[in-house]
């Protein structure tokens, strides 16, 4: 019996600490994977929020600039692909087809002088402009989740743990190639 009893307080050790282990690892998945989410909802907020501004901005510039209408109804289709995106992949690739559309609208600016004295259009380009930054903020933190969940997961332990929450890897918010390029304007 003397001989039993510190092996079996050596295995209830071990057993707990692999519990704890475990229980450690498979935590951090959890927290890990609620992380990009809550990353995503905050970029997804302040998306929300320009694509709130964008018709009041879009009213403002038709005004002055009515034959360029084509930008504009552009501009509708893609905020109306936003909102009917079902994935999080989609809704990024509506977000960056937005951005360069606002940049060919805000780039109207130069064309037409009562346009930049505008005091509705000059306060409205600085919220737009201000939730441009918000946006690249949330974003920039969103990427930094994803790559943190991602590199755990591809971890040998990660790995592991993350098969047994059921949790993959998250994608990046990229923005393609075709809307890196910077939009042309044309009068």
């Amino acid at each position: 019996m003397r001989k039993i009893l510190p092996v079996i307080a050596i295995l209830v050790f071990v057993g707990i600490i692999a519990v704890s282990w475990y229980v450690k690892g498979y935590n951090k998945v959890v927290k890990l994977n609620e992380n990009v989410k809550n990353s995503w909802s905050q970029v997804d907020t302040q998306l929300k929020r320009r694509y709130d501004l964008i018709p009041n901005l879009v009213e403002t510039v038709k005004g002055y600039a009515s034959h360029e209408r084509e930008v504009f109804e552009k501009l509708a289709e893609a905020r109306k692909g936003y909102f009917s995106a079902g994935t999080i992949a989609d809704k990024a690739k509506a977000a960056t087809q937005i951005e360069s559309f606002l940049s060919r609208l805000l780039a109207f600016r130069e064309a037409y002088p009562d346009l930049k004295a505008n005091e509705s259009f000059l306060k409205l380009q600085d919220t737009l402009e201000g939730s441009e930054n918000r946006i690249s903020v949330e974003r920039k933190r969103y990427n930094d989740s994803v790559k943190e969940l991602n590199t755990y997961i591809k971890s040998f332990f990660g790995r592991f743990f993350a098969a047994r929450v059921g949790v993959t890897e998250a994608s990046y918010f990229e923005v393609s190639e075709a809307e890196k390029e910077v939009p042309k304007v044309k009068f």
